[in-house]
């Protein structure tokens, strides 16, 4: 498909405080889409929003929160007077032995993740019926292949994958497109906070070629963009993941064997493994929820 102008168009995006959100709202601001930010960090919001080039603003909201997201959709409509394009991006990530995990740091994942996505899609969907628009569900590498040491991100990339499949066939005839994004290991502050915990970067290092690098955020983020421009079904940040696609079914039961291998290398250094949520953005999310409970 080719792409087309996005100026003019207003965009909404999650997780937009750092990461692939910030630079996101950056590159499409940049081609003239209005942006609204969405996150939990609204001193980092208000930061990214004043740097963008054209006309943006920004909202705290938790994205498993239903009326919350109702509530910013709401006033997104109002201060721009239309949503074309939503990028579903807000996520975190926790790691170790599933046996081991903290319980509620596994959930919270998932509920992130997967819920998240759910009730920012649920928000946002009347707005993209009125501008026969796009949905954009950031997944991850960790959707095509399983992995060790991961069992709540992968399943939580899994599952917005499978409900974004899902979506696109109920709402496309209502003019409303829905994509996927892959992305591999990417330089973001979530990818950086797992390679503290030294077992989990060995095990990554120890992936075969291409999965066990770690690639620069600029030229994934473009491919983001151009997949917004095309409207595509799949956007893929780094090259090799479309590959990925036609050798999926074959990945788990490799993984399973040699996962098994190098869990027995590793079982001596796994105990007392942080199991929390990795990452600023997941010390985000932490502190915000404890401001809730307070």
């Amino acid at each position: 498909m080719s792409r087309v102008s996005l100026e003019g168009q207003v965009a909404v995006v999650t997780g937009a405080a750092r990461g692939v959100g910030e630079l996101l709202a950056r590159k499409l601001s940049a081609r003239g889409v209005k942006v609204a930010l969405v996150g939990l960090e609204p001193d980092a919001l208000k930061q990214v929003s004043e740097r963008l080039h054209s006309d943006s603003d920004h909202w705290y909201a938790d994205v498993t929160d239903h009326e919350a997201m109702t509530r910013v959709a709401a006033e997104v409509k109002e201060r721009f007077g239309k949503v074309d394009i939503v990028v579903a991006n807000a996520g975190v990530a926790n790691g170790g032995p599933f046996a081991d995990s903290d319980p509620q740091a596994w959930r919270r994942v998932i509920e992130v993740n997967l819920i998240g996505s759910a009730v920012t899609a649920r928000a946002f969907l009347p707005l993209l019926r009125e501008s026969r628009g796009y949905l954009l569900q950031i997944a991850s590498l960790a959707a095509i292949t399983p992995a060790p040491m991961m069992t709540a991100y992968c399943a939580s990339k899994s599952g917005v994958e499978a409900y974004a499949h899902s979506l696109r066939a109920e709402v496309g005839h209502q003019g409303v497109r829905v994509g996927v994004g892959y992305l591999s290991w990417t330089d973001t502050d979530m990818v950086r906070g797992a390679d503290q915990d030294e077992v989990m970067r060995e095990l990554r290092q120890r992936l075969p070629w291409p999965s066990n690098k770690t690639y620069p955020l600029g030229p994934a983020v473009d491919r983001i963009v151009a997949g917004i421009e095309r409207r595509s079904s799949h956007v893929y940040g780094q090259w090799w993941l479309r590959g990925m696609q036609g050798v999926r079914g074959y990945l788990p039961a490799l993984i399973g064997t040699v996962g098994q291998r190098e869990m027995k290398r590793f079982a001596p250094r796994l105990q007392g493994m942080r199991t929390g949520l990795v990452g600023a953005g997941g010390s985000a999310d932490e502190q915000a929820r404890a401001t809730q409970r307070s």
